[in-house]
């Protein structure tokens, strides 16, 4: 089993790349995000490794980091997503906005990968979200915007971000505007118009 390579770029394909080690190509398929974030050819690139065998084939995964290849292996235990999708939601989102679609119930946003459909996000969400805080360290870290907020939880909070995406935001946005908005305001209930101008504050200062 392989589990890293570190090398040159060789050439490129368009979900792969052959990275050569010591004269030795090895053909590694990579999400399109990824791809666009390795060196040009000939130069040094080192790729965390999943072997995936089957009876038919060998293929090595590659990812930039191990926390990636932990969300693969997160990705593929939910029913209906295998190597493929799991690859494809990998080259749309970073594990970071995985989360935070997760956590916020973004299941519209999950729908931007080809092949996943309503029902697939639902199961995505509605199977992960229970596995975001028993995640290793690091694997479930939100983007740093989340960092020390207190998430959303009570009836007003949802009802905000119900509200701000009925205005045209996306789930994750709204979430992510009503999560800062009640760290700021700080402990004890807030009435559900002052979340949501405190949030369309966020979203205002963001958008300029």
């Amino acid at each position: 089993m392989i589990g890293k390579l570190r090398g040159k770029i060789d050439s490129y394909g368009d979900d792969s790349v052959i990275v050569d080690v010591g004269g030795v190509g090895y053909y590694v398929f990579c999400s399109a995000r990824t791809i666009s974030t390795l060196p040009q050819k000939g130069e040094g690139v080192e790729l965390i490794i999943e072997t995936h065998v089957r009876e038919e084939h060998i293929h090595l995964l590659g990812f930039p980091d191990a926390h990636e290849r932990e969300w693969f292996r997160v990705l593929t235990t939910v029913q209906g997503v295998g190597v493929k999708m799991a690859m494809a939601i990998l080259g749309v989102f970073a594990p970071a906005q995985i989360s935070q679609a997760i956590v916020a119930k973004d299941t519209k946003a999950l729908t931007r990968v080809s092949g996943v459909g309503p029902k697939l996000a639902e199961r995505i969400v509605t199977e992960l979200k229970n596995k975001i805080g028993k995640l290793p360290a690091g694997m479930a870290e939100l983007p740093a915007k989340h960092t020390g907020s207190a998430l959303p939880s009570v009836s007003a909070d949802e009802d905000a971000i119900s509200a701000l995406v009925n205005l045209g935001y996306t789930r994750s946005d709204a979430y992510n505007a009503v999560t800062l908005a009640v760290s700021r305001l700080g402990e004890g209930k807030h009435s559900l118009d002052v979340i949501i101008r405190e949030s369309l504050r966020s979203l205002v200062r963001q958008a300029s």
